[in-house]
């Protein structure tokens, strides 16, 4: 086996074919439990409640409740524990990190006693959406090896594509076909030129293509590590009319960063097989930002019962993405080969719409003593789209994602007891599977507890959350499409401290 060694600068290209899917789809359509310590300590459950800087996320009238202006910070320490199994082996990896997670203020202006709308308010919050901080290891003894995800890109390919030309070197052939032919055909061209796999006619026009690796039992170690967040900033007004009814809009726009890095390993002792180890890396880094709008109303029923109903716009995000790849092979003889291209592939911008979200909510009020809230959401991920829609991979992706994506629900309760200037909270919330099978992802639960005490012009809330959900993600969208079960445990412990302005 030859060996190609490779050392060159980092070139930047614009890749001709999209790669992301359905996977990409839902990570930025998803949102997490986050805001302060009070509005997480009764698991989000303000639609009808308000009076909170993270209930505008859910309603925009929640800043008209204030009966002052208002603001809040919020801290909050996270914990991770990622119990996977890959075909019977079982790996355990903890993740933990502190972050700055919600900041936001509002400004209340009474009106004149004489007129019906009793107040307006105008306020801003940031808050983290999501958090794609995550790491986790899949380790096991698989029948399906890596040659399956270079050989599905290759067949068809003309192997006059894949080869290199008198003094072509590795790099511009890469970057030609990215430039020319798509990332598919790069994945092609990785796989050829590390030996995993080979042409079946040595012919320009050949278009078939077999392994270097031969069928039999393959110790495998996938690792996988993410960082970044998204997240929004809402510019809010809202206002009270008479004193049983309260309106409210955002103006939200979102960012979004995300970086992962995964490193799969494979080796095999198979009989008549040329290549025995494989190492495949990549690396991929999204940016992104996007627009949104909320409208939202909170109606007093009566002293004790209000209703509250909101709808958010889809989220219309332009995602920018790049990538990096690195393949090495080995065989018994130790002759490696190493394909390092040194190229990010920079794709064209794109655009992803999430879908809307539909919000009902019901809370009974028991005085200055305590109270219950309830949330309803509805969100069809299966609305979600790639953009433009004229674009062959996009449609087909959008195709996958109507298919396997459904409309899912969302139920938040949440209750708080107060006791002179403490305030005892608990919730709990249940989101359903926004997958249709309804194991790539399952169903999450959770729940959460908190306090506060009330200083007076100053508040200080702590709060504990706690979720789980089963995920059963595919290590490769093509060929190689193992699932590890991945039990997930997420706990944080939030601290916010509220103010008066």
């Amino acid at each position: 086996m030859k060996k190609i060694f490779l050392i060159l600068g980092t070139i930047l290209i614009t890749a001709g074919s999209q790669a992301q899917n359905i996977t990409d789809a839902y990570r930025y359509s998803s949102e997490g439990l986050n805001g302060t310590a009070r509005f997480r300590a009764m698991s989000g459950a303000f639609g009808a409640l308000g009076g909170d800087l993270s209930a505008l996320q859910v309603n925009p009238a929640s800043s008209a409740v204030f009966l002052n202006s208002f603001g809040t910070i919020t801290l909050s320490n996270r914990f991770n524990n990622n119990d996977v199994n890959y075909f019977g082996t079982n790996t355990s990896n903890d993740n933990s990190e502190i972050n700055f997670n919600q900041a936001g203020g509002v400004l209340i202006f009474n009106t004149s006693s004489n007129s019906p709308w009793r107040k307006f308010s105008l306020g801003v919050n940031y808050g983290t959406t999501n958090n794609y901080d995550d790491a986790f290891v899949a380790r096991g003894t698989s029948q399906t090896s890596i040659d399956q995800y270079f050989l599905n890109y290759a067949q068809g390919t003309p192997l006059k594509l894949l080869q290199t030309r008198e003094d072509e070197t590795i790099t511009k052939l890469y970057r030609f076909l990215g430039e020319n032919q798509g990332y598919g055909t790069q994945q092609a061209f990785l796989g050829y030129q590390a030996f995993v796999i080979d042409h079946g006619e040595n012919t320009p026009e050949n278009t078939d293509y077999k392994s270097f690796i031969s069928p039999g039992y393959f110790d495998q170690n996938y690792r996988q590590v993410s960082t970044g967040l998204n997240g929004k900033f809402s510019f809010n007004f809202g206002t009270q009319y008479k004193d049983f009814l309260y309106l409210g809009a955002n103006l939200n726009t979102h960012f979004l960063n995300y970086d992962r890095s995964t490193r799969f390993i494979e080796t095999n002792q198979n009989s008549g097989s040329q290549t025995n180890e494989v190492r495949f890396e990549n690396n991929l880094s999204t940016t992104g930002d996007g627009f949104s709008f909320q409208l939202g109303a909170i109606a007093k029923i009566s002293d004790l019962f209000r209703v509250g109903a909101s709808y958010e716009s889809p989220t219309w995000y332009n995602i920018n993405e790049e990538n990096t790849q690195y393949l090495e092979t080995n065989n018994s003889a130790s002759e490696r080969a190493v394909v390092n291209p040194n190229i990010v592939n920079v794709y064209p911008d794109y655009t992803l719409r999430t879908p809307g979200k539909l919000t009902g909510s019901l809370a009974v009020i028991f005085g200055n003593r305590g109270l219950i809230s309830f949330d309803y959401s509805y969100k069809d991920y299966s609305a979600t789209e790639f953009r433009p829609k004229n674009e062959p991979d996009f449609d087909f992706q959008n195709e996958i994602i109507s298919d396997e994506l459904q409309a899912a629900s969302t139920f938040r309760v949440g209750g708080e007891y107060r006791i002179n200037n403490w305030s005892l909270r608990g919730g709990y919330r249940f989101e359903q599977s926004p997958y249709a099978n309804e194991t790539t992802v399952g169903d999450l639960t959770g729940y959460s507890g908190g306090l506060g005490y009330d200083f007076g012009s100053i508040k200080l809330d702590l709060a504990y959350t706690n979720s789980s959900y089963e995920e059963n993600p595919r290590l490769y969208e093509v060929g190689l499409t193992n699932t590890a079960t991945i039990d997930r445990d997420i706990s944080n412990v939030i601290l916010s401290l509220s103010f008066g302005l």
